[in-house]
Order: structure tokens, then sequence, then C-alpha cells
């Protein structure tokens, strides 16, 4: 019997991508038309923004472990979150938490050391390119890491908050993050982790610079497999 899965959803761009992606890449293990059960828990994404832009990163862990909650009581068996920016809320949540959690960035590193990748690039919102969730966790693996400069961390969370979690998508979106990712390759990265579940929307392998490491299809991936084993 495959394992339930629980998806704890910030912004729900992030979140239905995650899903779907289970939810498609699921008929592969499972038959036509299969996937695990899934059930998605969604407090306001207004509610976390106002937590994250007061620093307020024990109410983002609350929050986080209310949807928890709610996904015990649906019987899910694990948990995953689709948004990288709240996993530096996850060390407040794991002590206090009824289930496991896959971490979107442990995941991310499994994979780049896999496919032999040394140096990675890492974008995302400024909140986690600023944090330590990617940095800890490649270290961890001998990898190496990059952080986009201070004025590319500005352009690139203006892109995110702004126009990609509202669904606005524009070709000048790409021209940014390309040349972005152009200055990490010439910096000595040899992949870049796309570090906000929505950067996936407009960046893939044939439009970067760098091979990609797509963040929430690579959770959803690793949570197919704890499913279905």
């Amino acid at each position: 019997m495959p394992q339930h899965i629980g998806i704890v959803a910030c912004s729900a761009e992030g979140a239905a991508l995650c899903y779907r992606t289970i939810c498609i890449e699921g008929a592969a293990r499972m038959g036509p038309y299969g996937h695990p059960e899934v059930t998605l828990s969604s407090l306001s994404f207004g509610d976390y923004m106002a937590r994250i832009e007061a620093g307020d990163w024990n109410g983002v862990a609350e929050a986080m472990l209310r949807s928890a909650r709610t996904l015990v009581k649906a019987g899910a068996d694990f948990l995953i979150c689709p948004d990288n920016t709240i996993h530096q809320a996850l060390p407040l949540v794991l002590p206090h938490s009824p289930l496991p959690w896959l971490h979107i960035a442990e995941v991310v590193a499994g994979v780049a050391k896999a496919r032999g990748y040394r140096r990675i690039g890492i974008t995302g919102t400024r909140w986690l390119t600023d944090s330590e969730v990617y940095p800890e966790k490649f270290s961890a693996r001998g990898l190496e890491y990059l952080r986009p400069s201070a004025s590319d961390r500005d352009e690139i969370n203006r892109i995110i908050m702004e126009e990609l979690v509202r669904g606005i998508l524009d070709p000048r979106q790409v021209a940014y993050f390309r040349n972005v990712m152009a200055k990490m390759k010439s910096d000595g990265c040899d992949a870049v982790v796309l570090g906000c579940t929505e950067i996936p929307l407009i960046m893939n392998d044939e439009n970067s610079p760098l091979p990609t490491l797509d963040s929430t299809r690579l959770l959803a991936r690793a949570a197919l497999q704890r499913a279905v084993g």
C-alpha cells in the first residue's frame, strides 16, 4: 500500500507544481492515472509572508505545525514542503512534528552529489539566498556553492515575490535569470539550484546556461520514491 503524502503548502504556484508532478509522474510507477494519496494543507500565504517579513521564524514554524497537525488527521504518513524559504523554520518544527519530513535541500544536495556536480549556484528569494538552508546541506556533502550578488538577490526576489508567485510570467524574467546564471558559470559553477519552487515555471535545462537542479520536481520525485518504494 503506497504511503500517503502530506504537502505543507505556502505559495500556490510552487505547491501546485509539486502536486501536479507527483500525480503525473506517479503513473510511471503505479500504472495509468495512478499516484499515491496526496493531501495538501494551505494556510494563507499572506499570513506566512507577514511572519517572514517580521523575521518571526517561530511564527512560521507554528504555521507549518498547524498544517502538519491537519495532515496527521487526514492520514498522511510523511510530509513535504514545496517552499524553500520556509525551510529556515524546519529546525524549529522537527522537535514538535507529529510526522517525519523530507527536507528539500537535502534532496537537492543528494541529487547534485549523485550527478557529479561540485560547485552549485543558489537562486531563490533573498531570505533563502541569505540563509544557510542550502549551504549547510551542500557543505555536508562536500559541495561548494555560490550565492548571487546583493543586487541580483534583490532583483530575483522582486521577480519571485511580485510576479512568479502570482503566476505572472514574462520573457524579461528569463533573460535576467540567464544573465545571473551565466555569471555563476563564469565563476566556476557547474550547476544551479532553482531554489524557489516557482523558478521552474520559467527556467529549465533548455534555457539555462547551467544544468539546473529543479527543487520542486526533485522533491516531488523523492516523495514518490518514499511513498511507493
